[in-house]
């Protein structure tokens, strides 16, 4: 009998991890981290987290409580202590002497490049909130960011921190509707945006779409925005409302290059970043300055094992999404780091390009998603064999869980088979890094985030609560306060409760699910409704694409349950052929002995139970333009409906040739 749809995934059949890799001997005596950082963790967690409070970040005014619960779910973290993210993320780098350190390697799509030191960051992002300030922003007030990645986004960001305005990024590929629909939440009173910037070598407008979302439409009024402060980047012509519309580069030459940086509390809001609901409006989801800036600046140390005089560390993400925030923004440059900022496409001007900026600026600590990564498999290794990746020491990954093939060639073509694999779990909501491997103490496993860092708690329980035994499926959550958590969803406490608090009473849960394996490692299987229930097993759609991946002409698989009148759901996958197969898949019969081959493959690493139904040979699968695969939209394809909204997609197209493929192509064989 099937199981209820609520119950947590049992995943008796699972994919078996032997390999393991644990840090050469000269690595492990080198690295930040340690093993006594969990012991010190374990011992005391909070006068640990004060620890690091205290070693990482400058205050102005030392706090003397670390963490008040007493209005949980809403923490307090440093509360009675004060500081700005901006002086700890510049100035104190230049009081120190190392004004001269580069801080940002920009490298424009188009082959521009600039070399921004921390003094010149320091006086740029003094200009800007300067500028900011003489266009009637104080502190409270909320600014909209709608940038490419250029240097101005961080400036931009830093800018705002300095004089406590919270910022709200959007990243720059969402329309005028969904910018309008954040602009009006946040109540912002300026936006920076920019002429337009460079995407797959041709430049596209940005202003325009500001321009919409700030305008009255049907009936309602103009938003709460006074100015709009505009990069000139592309130089398209653009419309301009005098008044109200400023040029950034003539507003930055106004202003002077000494601004005293604002001391805020702890717990001021540093910025609101909106993620998409399932339903209804997007959540801003409220993030304060001093916890948050404490664990970013710790785990971007350890995690990354970071070394600040030596290091040229490169993080993929957009500033649009919290990676870029956490990890391109107020992490690295809290630790004094010098970094690559690009602005492009992997494969613009050709599919080398990462590399090559790898090759040039000597990257040695690169962190990116999954799904480049899978690209890049796809691609063949011919092509990252073509350039100099030596320098690499460390690789991280993050945004979805990651395949175990797709893991190990990773660490083989692209890490030299040395680089340590920090395969990295956490959400917009965490903040920052909550489980990873430590690069100098884990033994890592392809596939696998493995455990909760020092001072984070952690784990995988039943529909009641209970801690599921190693081997077994179930709810990820955590169940202890964490400094960088976020403090609410902006202007809507109750949903704030009822989205991550109501589900187990007094834990977090933000909707993963995740195994233990039999050494307690924790595995990600996605989003709690991306596992299926076929004839009352639950099966994982990760663990599937990971066996479909593991396959040697498979590039990347993705995997959704279709409504079925028998099996409740049957198994449909859509896989990417990697470039030597990918004429296999181009003929009808072609297709079938793939499909046959594939569905034998996925019964051998999993069982009989998890053959898909269908498997369609694709030419591309619908992300989003971070990358994320819309799982929804393969959905109503596989279930012979009108094909959802596909606005947020790169590529919308790849959605009509998804459904004329499907049609053409048969279903497996009833077995």
């Amino acid at each position: 009998m099937p199981e209820n749809e609520t119950t947590a995934p049992s995943l008796e059949n699972l994919l078996h991890e032997t390999r393991a890799f644990p840090p050469s001997p000269a690595f492990a005596a080198q690295a930040n981290a340690q093993p006594e950082l969990y012991e010190a963790a374990e011992a005391d967690r909070l006068e640990f987290w004060a620890q690091q409070a205290r070693e990482l970040v400058t205050w102005s005014t030392p706090f003397t409580q670390t963490l008040d619960w007493s209005g949980a779910p809403v923490a307090k973290w440093f509360a009675d202590g004060k500081l700005n993210a901006a002086y700890n993320a510049v100035d104190r780098h230049v009081e120190a002497g190392l004004g001269d350190r580069v801080a940002l390697h920009f490298e424009g799509e188009p082959g521009d490049t600039r070399t921004v030191t921390y003094a010149d960051l320091q006086q740029e992002v003094s200009r800007a909130a300067n500028a900011l300030t003489s266009l009637g922003v104080e502190k409270g007030d909320r600014v909209v960011i709608y940038l490419p990645m250029l240097v101005e986004s961080v400036v931009a960001m830093l800018a705002c921190a300095r004089i406590g305005a919270p910022h709200s990024v959007v990243f720059g590929g969402f329309s005028a509707d969904a910018l309008r629909s954040r602009i009006a939440d946040a109540e912002a009173k300026l936006v920076v945006t920019a002429d337009g910037g460079y995407r797959r070598g041709a430049p596209s407008a940005l202003k325009p779409a500001v321009d919409e979302a700030i305008a009255p439409k049907d009936g309602e009024p103009a938003t709460t925005v006074e100015h709009v402060l505009v990069v000139r980047r592309t130089g398209q012509d653009v419309a301009w409302t005098e008044g109200r519309d400023v040029w950034w580069h003539e507003a930055l030459e106004a202003a002077d290059t000494f601004h005293e940086p604002v001391a805020v509390d702890a717990e001021h809001p540093l910025f609101i970043l909106y993620t998409s609901g399932t339903t209804g409006k997007p959540k801003g989801i409220l993030h304060t300055t001093g916890g948050y800036l404490t664990q970013a600046a710790y785990t971007h140390k350890n995690v990354f094992d970071l070394k600040a005089e030596t290091d040229v560390y490169w993080c993929t993400a957009d500033i649009g999404w919290v990676t870029g925030h956490t990890y391109v923004v107020y992490g690295p440059l809290t630790n004094g780091a010098t970094q690559v900022l690009y602005e492009g496409t992997p494969d613009t001007p050709h599919r080398g390009r990462w590399w090559e900026l790898v090759e040039k600026y000597k990257v040695s600590i690169l962190y990116t998603a999954p799904t480049a990564i899978r690209t890049c498999m796809k691609w063949g290794e011919d092509i990252p064999a073509g350039f100099d990746l030596s320098s690499l020491r460390v690789l991280g990954s993050v945004g979805e869980p990651i395949n175990p093939e797709a893991w190990m060639w990773y660490r083989r073509v692209i890490g030299g088979d040395t680089a340590p694999i920090v395969d990295t779990w956490w959400q917009t909501e965490t903040g920052a890094i909550m489980i990873s491997p430590l690069p100098g103490v884990t033994a890592t496993k392809p596939g696998s985030a493995q455990v909760a860092l020092p001072g984070i708690v952690a784990d995988v329980v039943d529909d009641e609560a209970h801690s599921v035994p190693d081997g077994g499926g179930g709810y990820l959550v955590l169940s202890e306060p964490w400094p960088a958590m976020l403090r609410g969803i902006w202007g809507d406490l109750q949903r704030f409760k009822d989205t991550y608090w109501s589900r187990f009473e007094g834990l977090y849960f933000a909707g993963d699910g995740a195994k233990k394996d039999e050494d307690g490692d924790i595995w990600l299987l996605g989003r709690v409704d991306d596992v299926m229930n076929v004839s009352g097993h639950r099966l994982s759609t990760t663990e599937i694409e990971s066996a479909l991946v593991s396959h040697d002409i498979v590039a990347e698989a993705a995997v959704v349950g279709a409504n079925d009148e028998t099996t409740g759901q049957a198994v449909v996958a859509f896989v990417i052929l990697r470039g030597e197969h990918a004429d296999r898949g181009a003929t009808p019969e072609g297709a079938a002995q793939v499909q046959e081959e594939l569905r034998a493959h996925v019964a051998k690493e999993i069982g009989p139970i998890a053959k898909p139904r269908r498997i369609l040979v694709v030419a591309e699968l619908p992300k989003t333009r971070s990358g994320k695969i819309m799982r929804r939209l393969l959905r109503d394809v596989a279930e012979n409906r009108t094909v959802g909204d596909a606005t947020t997609l790169a590529d919308s197209s790849v959605m009509d040739l998804i459904a004329a493929g499907l049609s053409s192509a048969k279903p497996g064989s009833e077995d």
